[in-house]
């Protein structure tokens, strides 16, 4: 499996803490050297390791953002 190279560009926000420490975090990442993406995944306490997420583009993140201004939380 090739490994995955990845730059935290951002830490934006910790959304919530998992058992034993884990954060789900809210970042700026690049990954591969690519642009800088939107993440949302999980983060161990030492951040040297990470949980499945999803990583968003600015534009999709734009959307996401006009959507969840219209709901009513």
């Amino acid at each position: 499996m090739a490994e995955i190279k990845y730059e935290v560009v951002q830490r934006i926000a910790v959304l919530s803490e998992r058992p034993r420490g884990w954060e789900r975090q809210l970042n700026l990442i690049s990954w591969n050297d690519g642009e800088p993406k939107y993440d949302i995944r999980d983060w161990s306490p030492d951040g040297t390791r990470m949980g499945k997420g999803i990583s968003l583009s600015h534009d999709e993140m734009a959307i996401l953002k006009g959507l969840l201004d219209e709901l009513e939380l």
